[in-house]
């Protein structure tokens, strides 16, 4: 089974699946160049073979593309732990990226996460704009969200707004006493089986107390509703067992290697 989802996961979710939204768009040979507000991503469903010289070309190329012919600050290229050439990491660094923390991709069933979960008292989970302002909702979860993560390459107000508009986005929040100390996306892939659950981060003080798996769970159903089969999600070591209790696999790995000017 983790061979079947594996592969539904490079042939529905990689290059077209990871750029429809993208303000700009460039294919040069397996890649994929795109330019969000928040910065570029580089994706591509394989290599193609290109190894070696031939490698250190293409990553060369893809350099140059984001440095000369675009404005963004930095930009993604988004391996996997079953991409080859196998040295694929070490090249990159060669070329100047970084490598950031290795997440785990799991992918499972959205019937599997979308059970009842019993919310702590005082705890109010609800999708952005029911209930109150959306661009208030937005703005909190996202400064919470920054909060969290840190790093600043996030998307802006106006961009998460543009997205939730256009239909297949949507933003949940868990609340207490009006403040913000959950928040996260379900993202619907058009045309696949898949949504993606993105950006689940909790305030440290609110942790361990089933407010994530909640949020989870809220946007499990929502997915059912919409018809979607499997969510997938870029899991940190935080988040994995949550998921894993919820009958998620993990399929393969990813590392998100930065360039910076």
């Amino acid at each position: 089974m983790t061979d079947e989802l594996l592969q539904a996961y490079d042939d529905q979710l990689r290059r077209e699946g990871e750029v429809g939204t993208a303000d700009e768009l460039v294919l040069h040979g397996p890649l994929m160049w795109a330019v969000f507000d928040h910065g570029g991503f580089v994706t591509y469903r394989d290599l193609a073979g290109t190894e070696g010289e031939a490698l250190d070309v293409l990553i060369e190329e893809t350099v140059a593309h984001y440095r000369d012919d675009t404005t963004v600050a930095s930009f993604e290229w988004k391996s996997r732990g079953h991409d080859l050439p196998a040295d694929l990491g070490d090249r990159l660094v060669a070329h100047g990226f970084e490598a950031e923390p290795v997440e785990t991709v799991m992918i499972g069933e959205a019937s599997l996460l979308a059970g009842d979960v019993p919310l702590p008292e005082g705890v109010v989970v609800r999708r952005v704009g029911e209930g109150g302002d959306l661009r208030d909702d937005v703005t909190r979860m996202l400064a919470a969200q920054e909060s969290v993560f840190g790093g600043g390459r996030g998307p802006s107000v106006d961009s998460a707004l543009a997205e939730l508009a256009g239909g297949d986005s949507e933003s949940w929040i868990a609340e207490v006493d009006g403040q913000v100390v959950c928040g996260g996306r379900l993202t619907v892939v058009p045309g696949t089986d898949f949504a993606g659950i993105w950006g689940g981060s909790t305030l440290p003080e609110f942790r361990g107390r089933g407010i994530y798996r909640a949020l989870v769970a809220a946007r499990a159903r929502s997915a059912v509703e919409r018809g979607v089969r499997y969510l997938h999600s870029d899991c940190s070591d935080m988040s994995r067992p949550i998921l894993e209790r919820s009958g998620l696999r993990a399929v393969t790995t990813t590392t998100p290697y930065v360039w910076t000017r």
